[in-house]
Protein backbone atom coordinates (compact mmCIF):
# COMPACT_ATOMS: atom_id res chain seq x y z
CA UNK A 1 0.00 0.00 0.00
CA UNK A 2 1.17 3.52 -0.73
CA UNK A 3 2.29 5.69 2.15
CA UNK A 4 0.12 8.75 2.73
CA UNK A 5 3.03 11.00 1.73
CA UNK A 6 3.60 9.27 -1.64
CA UNK A 7 2.82 11.58 -4.57
CA UNK A 8 -0.57 10.96 -6.18
CA UNK A 9 -3.01 12.68 -8.54
CA UNK A 10 -6.72 12.82 -7.66
CA UNK A 11 -9.09 13.58 -10.54
CA UNK A 12 -12.72 14.65 -10.43
CA UNK A 13 -15.21 16.20 -12.83
CA UNK A 14 -14.47 19.82 -11.92
CA UNK A 15 -11.09 19.67 -10.21
CA UNK A 16 -7.80 17.78 -10.35
CA UNK A 17 -5.31 17.65 -7.49
CA UNK A 18 -1.75 17.14 -8.72
CA UNK A 19 1.57 17.05 -6.86
CA UNK A 20 2.71 20.55 -5.93
CA UNK A 21 5.63 21.85 -7.98
CA UNK A 22 7.14 25.09 -9.22
CA UNK A 23 5.64 24.52 -12.70
CA UNK A 24 2.53 26.53 -11.80
CA UNK A 25 4.29 29.35 -9.96
CA UNK A 26 2.90 32.19 -12.11
CA UNK A 27 -0.62 30.76 -11.97
CA UNK A 28 -0.41 30.70 -8.16
CA UNK A 29 0.60 34.36 -8.18
CA UNK A 30 -2.42 35.22 -10.35
CA UNK A 31 -4.71 33.19 -8.09
CA UNK A 32 -3.44 34.98 -4.98
CA UNK A 33 -3.85 38.39 -6.60
CA UNK A 34 -7.44 37.40 -7.51
CA UNK A 35 -8.98 38.76 -4.32
CA UNK A 36 -5.71 39.92 -2.74
CA UNK A 37 -5.80 36.81 -0.56
CA UNK A 38 -2.43 37.52 1.03
CA UNK A 39 -3.89 40.66 2.64
CA UNK A 40 -6.49 38.76 4.68
CA UNK A 41 -5.19 38.98 8.24
CA UNK A 42 -6.77 35.70 9.42
CA UNK A 43 -5.29 33.47 6.71
CA UNK A 44 -1.77 32.30 5.87
CA UNK A 45 -1.81 32.75 2.08
CA UNK A 46 1.71 33.65 0.88
CA UNK A 47 2.61 37.04 -0.54
CA UNK A 48 2.98 36.83 -4.34
CA UNK A 49 6.74 37.40 -3.97
CA UNK A 50 6.96 34.46 -1.55
CA UNK A 51 5.23 31.77 -3.63
CA UNK A 52 8.52 30.07 -4.55
CA UNK A 53 9.50 29.91 -0.88
CA UNK A 54 6.08 28.53 0.11
CA UNK A 55 6.29 25.78 -2.53
CA UNK A 56 9.76 24.88 -1.22
CA UNK A 57 8.45 24.79 2.36
CA UNK A 58 5.63 22.42 1.50
CA UNK A 59 7.84 20.12 -0.58
CA UNK A 60 10.42 19.98 2.24
CA UNK A 61 7.67 18.88 4.65
CA UNK A 62 6.77 16.11 2.21
CA UNK A 63 10.39 14.93 2.27
CA UNK A 64 10.19 14.90 6.10
CA UNK A 65 7.05 12.75 5.90
CA UNK A 66 4.57 15.17 7.47
CA UNK A 67 2.80 16.69 4.45
CA UNK A 68 1.49 15.80 0.99
CA UNK A 69 0.92 19.08 -0.88
CA UNK A 70 -1.28 19.49 -3.96
CA UNK A 71 -1.85 22.01 -6.70
CA UNK A 72 -5.59 22.55 -7.22
CA UNK A 73 -6.41 22.65 -10.96
CA UNK A 74 -9.73 23.98 -12.27
CA UNK A 75 -10.62 21.46 -14.99
CA UNK A 76 -12.68 24.08 -16.89
CA UNK A 77 -9.63 26.29 -17.49
CA UNK A 78 -6.70 23.99 -16.84
CA UNK A 79 -5.24 26.62 -14.52
CA UNK A 80 -4.00 26.35 -10.94
CA UNK A 81 -6.48 28.07 -8.62
CA UNK A 82 -5.03 27.19 -5.23
CA UNK A 83 -3.18 24.79 -2.96
CA UNK A 84 -4.24 22.19 -0.42
CA UNK A 85 -2.48 19.52 1.63
CA UNK A 86 -2.59 16.47 3.78
CA UNK A 87 -0.64 17.65 6.82
CA UNK A 88 0.23 16.61 10.38
CA UNK A 89 0.26 13.06 9.03
CA UNK A 90 0.48 10.20 11.52
CA UNK A 91 1.01 7.01 9.51
CA UNK A 92 0.81 4.83 12.64
CA UNK A 93 -2.82 5.53 13.54
CA UNK A 94 -3.36 6.55 10.61
CA UNK A 95 -4.73 10.07 10.89
CA UNK A 96 -4.17 13.37 9.12
CA UNK A 97 -5.34 16.93 8.71
CA UNK A 98 -6.57 18.53 5.49
CA UNK A 99 -5.34 22.08 5.62
CA UNK A 100 -3.10 24.91 4.40
CA UNK A 101 -5.81 25.35 1.77
CA UNK A 102 -6.51 28.49 -0.21
CA UNK A 103 -8.38 29.24 -3.44
CA UNK A 104 -8.55 32.18 -5.84
CA UNK A 105 -11.50 34.40 -4.97
CA UNK A 106 -13.18 33.62 -8.32
CA UNK A 107 -13.57 29.91 -7.48
CA UNK A 108 -14.52 30.25 -3.82
CA UNK A 109 -18.04 29.01 -3.01
CA UNK A 110 -18.07 26.90 -6.18
CA UNK A 111 -17.96 23.12 -6.64
CA UNK A 112 -14.13 23.29 -6.66
CA UNK A 113 -13.78 23.08 -2.87
CA UNK A 114 -16.57 20.53 -2.38
CA UNK A 115 -15.14 18.15 -4.96
CA UNK A 116 -11.55 18.67 -3.79
CA UNK A 117 -12.58 17.73 -0.25
CA UNK A 118 -14.55 14.73 -1.56
CA UNK A 119 -11.47 13.47 -3.43
CA UNK A 120 -9.16 14.04 -0.44
CA UNK A 121 -11.51 12.44 2.07
CA UNK A 122 -12.23 9.48 -0.19
CA UNK A 123 -8.54 8.74 -0.66
CA UNK A 124 -7.80 9.18 3.06
CA UNK A 125 -10.58 6.90 4.26
CA UNK A 126 -10.95 4.37 1.44
CA UNK A 127 -7.35 3.99 0.23
CA UNK A 128 -5.35 4.82 3.36
CA UNK A 129 -7.77 3.60 6.02
CA UNK A 130 -7.53 6.76 8.11
CA UNK A 131 -9.46 6.61 11.36
CA UNK A 132 -10.02 10.37 11.43
CA UNK A 133 -9.46 13.41 9.24
CA UNK A 134 -9.08 16.77 10.92
CA UNK A 135 -9.67 20.37 9.81
CA UNK A 136 -8.44 23.48 11.63
CA UNK A 137 -9.18 27.15 11.10
CA UNK A 138 -9.06 30.53 12.84
CA UNK A 139 -11.97 31.04 15.24
CA UNK A 140 -12.78 34.32 13.43
CA UNK A 141 -12.56 32.88 9.90
CA UNK A 142 -16.31 32.41 9.63
CA UNK A 143 -16.25 31.67 5.89
CA UNK A 144 -13.84 28.78 6.43
CA UNK A 145 -15.79 27.49 9.43
CA UNK A 146 -19.03 27.46 7.42
CA UNK A 147 -17.30 25.61 4.58
CA UNK A 148 -15.93 22.97 6.97
CA UNK A 149 -19.30 22.54 8.69
CA UNK A 150 -21.01 22.27 5.29
CA UNK A 151 -18.85 19.20 4.60
CA UNK A 152 -20.36 17.55 7.67
CA UNK A 153 -17.33 17.80 9.96
CA UNK A 154 -18.03 18.18 13.67
CA UNK A 155 -16.41 20.68 16.02
CA UNK A 156 -14.11 18.87 18.47
CA UNK A 157 -13.20 22.02 20.35
CA UNK A 158 -11.34 25.32 20.36
CA UNK A 159 -7.65 25.63 21.16
CA UNK A 160 -7.37 28.95 22.99
CA UNK A 161 -4.29 31.12 22.36
CA UNK A 162 -3.09 28.36 20.05
CA UNK A 163 -0.76 30.17 17.67
CA UNK A 164 0.39 33.54 16.42
CA UNK A 165 -1.24 34.94 13.27
CA UNK A 166 0.89 36.68 10.64
CA UNK A 167 -0.18 40.10 11.93
CA UNK A 168 1.11 39.21 15.41
CA UNK A 169 -2.30 38.59 16.99
CA UNK A 170 -2.88 35.38 18.93
CA UNK A 171 -5.19 32.93 17.23
CA UNK A 172 -7.84 30.70 18.76
CA UNK A 173 -8.07 27.59 16.56
CA UNK A 174 -11.28 25.65 15.85
CA UNK A 175 -10.61 21.92 15.46
CA UNK A 176 -13.08 19.84 13.43
CA UNK A 177 -12.99 16.20 12.40
CA UNK A 178 -14.69 13.47 10.42
CA UNK A 179 -14.36 9.87 11.68
CA UNK A 180 -14.05 6.76 9.52
CA UNK A 181 -17.41 5.52 10.87
CA UNK A 182 -19.03 8.78 9.68
CA UNK A 183 -17.52 8.67 6.20
CA UNK A 184 -20.30 6.72 4.36
CA UNK A 185 -22.93 9.31 5.34
CA UNK A 186 -20.57 12.23 4.67
CA UNK A 187 -19.71 10.79 1.23
CA UNK A 188 -23.40 10.51 0.35
CA UNK A 189 -23.88 14.11 1.50
CA UNK A 190 -20.96 15.44 -0.58
CA UNK A 191 -22.07 13.53 -3.68
CA UNK A 192 -25.55 15.02 -3.20
CA UNK A 193 -24.05 18.52 -2.95
CA UNK A 194 -22.09 17.90 -6.15
CA UNK A 195 -25.24 16.76 -7.98
CA UNK A 196 -27.32 19.79 -6.99
CA UNK A 197 -27.94 22.26 -9.83
CA UNK A 198 -25.97 25.49 -9.41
Amino acid sequence: MKKITDWITLTGKNVTLVPLSHDRHDEFVCAIEDGQLHKLWYTSVPEPDNVHKEIERRISLNIKGTMLPFTVIDNATGNAVGMTTYMNIDENIPRLEIGSTWYARSVQRTSINTEAKLLLLQYAFEEQGCLAVEFRTHFLNHQSRRAIERLGAKLDGILRNHMQAKDGSIRDTCVYSILLSEWPAIKTHLEWLMAKPR
